[in-house]
C-alpha cells in the first residue's frame, strides 16, 4: 500500500525550479562567451551572465538561511549507513528489478548516495564556481595586490570553466537519475511540481 505525503514544500519547489532556470541561463551565457555558440556577442553575454549570477547568489543566500532556520540542512548530512546497498542497487539491482533498499520520507528525502552527491556539489563544485567567479568579477580590485602577483587571471578563468563542466556532469547525472528511478518514471518530476509523492506505507501504519 502507498500513501500520498507532502515531500517538498512550496519554497523547496520554488528554489529548485528558479535555481534550474538561473543555472541554465548561466551555462548558456557562459559557454557562449567561450565561443561554443553565437547567440549573442561577448558583451551582451557577459552582462546577462553577471545579472543571473547575482540573482543566483541571492537565491542561494536565502536558501542557506531557510535550510539553517528550518533544520532542513540535516537532509544533506552524509551517512555511511545503507551506502553500500544503495551503490549495489544502482550498479545492477535497478536493472534486475530488485526492490529499492531505501525508502524516502519527508524527514529523510535523500538516500546515502544522493547525500554524498549533494555534499560534493555544495563543498566542491559550488565553492569553486563562486570563488573563481567573484575573483573574475572583481579582478580590478585585487590585480595590484599580492594575490594578483601570485594568481594569474587565466588560472582563475580555467578553474571557473572546469567547475562549470563539473556542474554539467552533475546535472546530467541528476536528470538521468530523476527520470529513470521513479515508479513510474516521471514520479520524481511530478513530486517536484506538485510537492506530493506516493511512498510505501510503513509496517507500523
Amino acid at each position: 500500500m502507498k500513501q500520498k505525503v507532502l515531500m517538498f514544500t512550496g519554497f523547496e519547489r520554488f528554489w529548485h525550479w528558479t535555481q534550474m532556470l538561473l543555472i541554465f541561463g548561466l551555462m548558456v551565457t557562459g559557454f557562449g562567451m567561450h565561443g561554443l555558440h553565437g547567440l549573442f556577442d561577448f558583451g551582451d553575454g557577459l552582462d546577462i551572465h553577471l545579472i543571473l549570477a547575482w540573482c543566483l547568489i541571492g537565491l542561494w543566500a536565502f536558501a542557506i538561511f531557510w535550510h539553517i532556520t528550518s533544520g532542513q540542512w540535516r537532509q544533506y548530512m552524509p551517512t555511511g549507513k545503507g551506502l553500500i546497498p544503495m551503490m549495489l542497487y544502482y550498479a545492477y539491482g535497478i536493472f534486475s528489478g530488485e526492490p529499492k533498499p531505501y525508502r524516502s520520507t519527508p524527514s529523510a528525502k535523500h538516500n546515502p548516495l544522493q547525500r554524498l552527491a549533494y555534499v560534493g556539489f555544495k563543498l566542491v563544485i559550488a565553492p569553486a564556481l563562486w570563488i573563481s567567479g567573484l575573483l573574475l568579477m572583481f579582478y580590478s580590485t585585487w590585480k595590484g595586490t599580492p594575490l594578483g602577483e601570485t594568481v594569474q587571471l587565466a588560472w582563475v578563468a580555467w578553474v571557473h570553466l572546469a567547475a562549470a563542466y563539473a556542474l554539467v556532469v552533475f546535472l546530467i547525472g541528476h536528470v538521468y537519475m530523476a527520470a529513470t528511478t521513479g515508479d513510474p518514471w516521471y514520479a520524481h518530476l511530478k513530486s517536484m511540481i506538485t510537492g506530493y509523492e506516493e511512498i510505501e506505507e510503513s509496517k507500523s501504519s
